[in-house]
């Protein structure tokens, strides 16, 4: 036996994790970027990844020197049909990276999609996080809903829970429910702790089903919920780490700032109550609720705009007639400038121009217009 000591690991991480971790990268990628003499550390050129560094070296990579890396975040994108899961595709076919909105960062996508399949992808711009999530040791579950071609029932289905081998090639036991007979087609769900390439697909080929269409409902815990096709939503900080089981420091977050969303449709509000209630806009306020300038001709009944006038917390008149400045009458918000037709005449939409009143905005969203409510 050797009495030599063993030799103490350098401090620091790979300098390939390093790069992909700053996010210029996938490891894979950060690697042939060092053999091809891409790589500088120090002001030395390297060739090889088997080095390891810390915060005090100057690592420079394609003439550029590495910045601190950025806070890990994470999306969900809704990956349609027709686009590769790849930043470059051999024939040159469109790939999701074409398509993100242009203000995420870089980004690296954890697994993969095929070409027709479409459904929840998650992102992230940290090298680390996606190669976590894409090990096997992981487990986590992804759910589909998968269309298959032909008559369905659960025995049908039975050789998929079990495992079966297809081309030599071992699939593991799916979790498999069948959901409906739709004509010629038939709806199920499957459940995969681990993916191979095209497994779904082939492993219904197997027992005699064509899949014609397959969608990722779930990563994990992360669902595709209603978020349509080509958008990305944000995951928040917190969220990540709780599920990921990692420190704000393992994330380089110390602040915890939630994460935001990006390109999310806005809902309309499925409340119908009162001013300030779930879903509905705040009560405008006293400079909203004056005469936009410019509004010509004649105005309404001056009982009338008293009525519908000021409202108290409970969203009743207070019987407090509204005026403005000058001894005018106000009117209501939402009778702004129309088009240049003056104002209280029905139809038509609100004039745009910068001559009228703002219309508030409330709860419902951002850009949600200001609805009047008529007195009871």
């Amino acid at each position: 036996m050797s009495d030599k000591p063993a030799t103490p690991t350098p401090a620091g991480d790979r300098i390939a994790k390093v790069i992909a971790r700053a996010g210029v990268a996938s490891r894979r990628e950060a690697e042939k970027l060092i053999e091809t003499g891409q790589v500088s550390v120090n002001g030395k050129v390297i060739t090889s990844p088997a080095l390891n560094v810390t915060g005090k070296d100057r690592i420079v990579v394609k003439g550029r020197a590495l910045q601190a890396p950025e806070p890990a975040r994470m999306w969900l994108y809704h990956k349609p049909t027709g686009l590769v899961t790849s930043h470059k595709d051999e024939q040159d076919r469109e790939t999701i990276f074409d398509n993100l909105p242009e203000d995420l960062p870089r980004v690296m996508s954890v697994g993969r999609l095929d070409l027709n399949s479409e459904g929840l992808l998650l992102l992230t711009n940290d090298g680390g996080i996606k190669r976590q999530l894409e090990l096997p040791s992981t487990g986590w579950l992804r759910k589909y809903r998968v269309r298959v071609k032909g008559t369905v029932d659960d025995a049908k289905l039975t050789p998929l829970r079990k495992g079966v081998v297809v081309d030599g090639e071992k699939f593991q036991p799916m979790e498999v429910s069948f959901d409906r007979q739709q004509g010629a087609n038939a709806w199920v769900t499957v459940g995969l702790r681990e993916g191979k390439n095209r497994e779904i697909r082939r492993a219904m080929e197997s027992i005699g089903l064509s899949v014609n269409r397959l969608i990722r409902v779930s990563y994990g815990p992360f669902q595709l919920g209603t978020l349509k096709q080509g958008e990305v939503e944000e995951i928040r900080r917190k969220v990540m780490r709780d599920q990921l089981g990692l420190s704000a420091e393992d994330f380089g977050d110390t602040d915890a700032a939630p994460g935001q969303k990006v390109r999310r449709p806005l809902r309309k509000p499925k409340s119908k109550g009162r001013f300030g209630g779930p879903g509905q806009p705040g009560r405008p306020r006293e400079e909203d609720q004056k005469a936009p300038r410019g509004a010509g001709g004649k105005g309404r009944d001056p009982r009338k705009a008293n009525s519908a006038g000021a409202r108290d917390s409970s969203g009743k008149p207070d019987g407090k007639p509204t005026r403005s400045g000058g001894g005018k009458r106000a009117t209501d918000p939402s009778q702004s400038l129309r088009r240049g037709k003056p104002a209280g005449k029905p139809g038509g939409k609100p004039g745009t121009k910068s001559g009228a009143s703002a219309r508030p905005t409330g709860g419902g969203g951002k850009g949600k217009p200001f609805s009047a409510r008529k007195p009871r």
